[in-house]
């Protein structure tokens, strides 16, 4: 601010040089007035993203569980459980196992061997549930929950030790066993939908009660780790997909699956609204035969309301996550989707 000259009067005395100082010290002081009121504004903006995201943060941690010091050394902070002290490094009862954290199914008790390392050993993982992630050094891959991204520990390629040539060794601390007798009592499971764009999808279950986490990523194709260039230019044969995480103590599969079918139009064959393509076709991919059967009763619900559901059902195959700038796409910019809406159908 510059009040002395800017309070000053014109006067016919004063020369041009005066008349040019003046005048540059005005748009100055504009453009000072309009930087601060942009500031204002995406400061404002910044600020409700940011609390969106905050609370969207603060319920997916409210839903984790609680974990001991030693847990948290090692599904937080990254840390390692000492060799041959893990509950699961000599434990071969048939069941699943879950991460820690939020009780995502991470891998079946047949893919377990010993490998004589001191930790659990997996030749294989649960489809999509378990993420790569090569360390800073180059040396080594991480796993981590793809649900969560709580660390479980690094994975071996070509040792020979199974004819599937992979060792994922997990800390036994970054798990939980459900026995096989007990399964339906997991505290939480998985369901996979393709409804056209992901973000609109997305946004709606996430809203569902008993929904714990909401992911955009793609499925159903044959090119792994797709991008979305990959996808949306036809390449991959993959749908825009969400994977969902829910606690089956506070919904079902079913009700989800219903939701599922009133958020998106059924009917449409590979497009949803202006979105046009095999990529936004509707797709369920289910993960047990009784997913399949709740499926299949649905879709047969509808057909009889006469209904032309082109639905597809097929197998959950892996599972990959999209870009980050795909997630939470609404609750980062704001707004409602463009191409979905509830509609009562059942």
């Amino acid at each position: 601010m510059l009040p002395t000259l800017l309070q000053r009067n014109w006067s016919p005395q004063q020369t041009e040089v005066e008349k040019d100082q003046k005048a540059f010290l005005m748009l100055v002081e504009r453009r000072q007035v309009m930087k601060r009121t942009i500031f204002i504004i995406l400061m404002g903006s910044w600020t409700l993203a940011g609390c969106a995201q905050n609370n969207k943060q603060q319920k997916m941690n409210s839903q984790f569980r609680a974990l001991t010091p030693q847990e948290e050394h090692v599904i937080v902070h990254k840390g390692t459980e000492r060799p041959f002290t893990g509950k699961y490094d000599q434990f071969f009862e048939e069941g699943t196992y879950l991460c820690k954290r939020c009780g995502a199914e991470l891998y079946h008790s047949t893919d377990k061997f010993d490998a004589g390392c001191g930790w659990p050993s997996f030749d294989d993982e649960i489809p999509g549930a378990v993420k790569r992630t090569p360390d800073a050094d180059g040396m080594r891959t991480e796993i981590t929950c793809n649900a969560c991204g709580a660390h479980l520990g690094h994975v071996f390629l070509n040792e020979g030790f199974t004819a599937k040539n992979t060792r994922h060794c997990v800390n036994s601390v970054s798990l939980e066993f459900i026995p096989a007798k007990t399964a339906m009592t997991a505290t939480t499971d998985t369901a996979y939908f393709a409804g056209g764009c992901f973000w609109g999808v997305e946004y709606y279950l996430e809203q569902a009660p008993g929904v714990i986490s909401v992911e955009s990523g793609y499925m159903g194709g044959n090119k792994k780790n797709p991008s979305y260039q990959d996808v949306s230019h036809h390449k991959t044969g993959h749908a825009e997909t969400v994977r969902v995480i829910f606690r089956p103590s506070e919904t079902s599969y079913e009700e989800l699956t219903r939701l599922f079918f009133e958020i998106h139009d059924p009917t449409q064959l590979n497009r949803q609204g202006p979105d046009i393509g095999e990529q936004y076709r509707s797709a369920i991919f289910y993960r047990t035969e009784e997913q399949k059967k709740i499926v299949e009763g649905l879709i047969q619900l509808l057909k009889g309301k006469g209904y032309k559901v082109t639905t597809q059902v097929a197998p959950a195959a892996t599972f990959w996550k999209a870009e980050g700038y795909h997630q939470d796409y609404y609750v980062k910019k704001g707004g409602t989707p463009y191409c979905h809406q509830r509609v009562n159908r059942f």
